[in-house]
């Protein structure tokens, strides 16, 4: 992610250049010419949008200090492997466009080395999550086509034959289909051990941390506890209806695809007490994402491809971005249902979140006022781009199972048959 400051006087032509590489409304052209996405074979989701500072005025209506932020061009992606290479990837094979779009913010010289430029801006992730870790879009794409060149073949009366003998069958079709250089199906790359160990480190450090600390949290939390309370019964609740223009805005934005992104900021709550909670919290939430909900869901919630919390300006403000399927409604309406717990712990450090009780209750139960607030905070995503638009993660998910099975040398015929009706 790497977010800069717009100089002076050049919002409205970076506006217009950003329109350009669209071939809907706010949706890629994979192939634009300032930054073709389509070529990056690691790329699974990028977006372009502006940050402005609207929800800052709102500390203003209750006599806080309004801190004077800039407009921010943001430019933000999902990719495989290191995300500094493909940072470096996009400098090298797209550094005329970068630069184009970057000229129009501070410190973007023409004669400044771009890749040195970006990295300097990068910001770091403070919680993110991946729907599935290892999920390449190399295999999404091949599992995709697996599916395509089956489902083209296989008899729409399978029930009723040999189910044992269809499965050879299709397998001998994929087999020539690769012989021929019609079909290209590659291994499950290995995880990097440098990445495995990390990843072991942090999954065993963080408990053992918290552990180690645990005297001083018993300690401190029941004072925790009655600033925790006060600072509810006391913060302020500011959820109105947003302007319908705005509205309009987004949603001109939605509904091109069976998938949708979905970008908002606004200030955290002032005072040190939210500012270190919240700190904490995604610090938990970040550590859950990474090692309990890798697989499909995040708590009961399986439409979101890719999500992340982002501090911005010394940590007064928190930008949030997320990939999810579905409409906007049913969106939100999934988390209300299944996760509204999860949008307290996690959002209601924001200022003017609905009034919580104990961190999880109310809020975002308080559904109206809740999707007020997030329509209030939320901002348009000018290019937002898909590498595999068309499929959802329940397509995603099936079509993994279908190359399992496929890989598999031996089924029974009960697997052979409920391999058959995925396809």
């Amino acid at each position: 992610m790497v977010v800069a400051a717009l100089a002076a006087g050049r919002e409205a032509g970076l506006r217009e250049l950003l329109d350009t590489m669209n071939a809907k409304p706010g949706v890629a052209d994979p192939a634009n010419a300032l930054l073709p996405f389509g070529e990056f074979e690691r790329l699974h989701f990028a977006r372009f949008a502006l940050l402005p500072d609207t929800t800052m005025s709102d500390l203003e209506l209750f006599d806080l200090p309004r801190p004077h932020v800039p407009m921010y061009l943001c430019f933000l992606g999902e990719c495989d492997g290191p995300a500094d290479d493909q940072l470096a990837e996009f400098a090298e094979r797209a550094g005329d466009g970068l630069r184009r779009l970057f000229s129009h913010c501070e410190g973007f010289g023409t004669g400044a080395d771009l890749l040195a430029k970006l990295r300097a801006h990068s910001v770091p992730v403070a919680a993110g999550y991946v729907n599935w870790i290892g999920r390449t879009v190399r295999h999404i794409h091949q599992n995709s086509e697996l599916q395509r060149l089956l489902s083209s073949r296989v008899p729409r009366s399978a029930a009723a034959v040999d189910p044992q003998a269809v499965r050879r069958e299709l397998v001998a079709f994929v087999q020539d289909e690769m012989i021929a250089g019609r079909l290209v199906l590659t291994s499950t790359e290995r995880t990097p051990t440098s990445w495995q160990l990390c990843n072991l480190v942090h999954a065993i450090g963080v408990p053992l941390v918290g552990l180690v600390l645990l005297p001083l949290w018993i300690v401190l939390l029941p004072f925790v506890i009655v600033l925790l309370r006060h600072h509810e019964k006391t913060d302020p609740e500011f959820c109105p209806r947003p302007d319908r223009a705005t509205v309009r805005e987004m949603q001109q934005l939605e509904d091109h695809d069976l998938t949708n992104s979905f970008t908002a900021i606004g200030p955290v709550k002032p005072g040190p007490f939210r500012r270190i909670l919240v700190r904490v919290i995604l610090l938990l939430i970040d550590y859950a994402s990474r090692h309990v909900f890798g697989r499909g869901h995040l708590a009961r919630v399986q439409t979101i491809h890719f999500a992340r919390w982002v501090f911005l300006d010394n940590k007064a403000r928190v930008l949030f971005a997320s990939s999810y399927d579905g409409s906007h409604e049913s969106y939100m309406d999934d988390f209300v249902n299944k996760a509204a717990w999860g949008l307290n712990l996690a959002f209601s450090h924001g200022f003017g979140w609905p009034r919580t009780d104990w961190l999880v209750k109310g809020g975002a139960h308080h559904e109206l006022r809740f999707k007020y607030y997030q329509r209030r905070h939320q901002v348009p995503t000018q290019v937002w781009y898909k590498a595999y638009p068309g499929l959802t993660l329940t397509d995603l998910a099936r079509n993994q199972r279908i190359r399992e099975g496929f890989d598999l040398h031996a089924m029974s015929d009960e697997q052979a048959l409920e391999w058959l009706r995925l396809l």
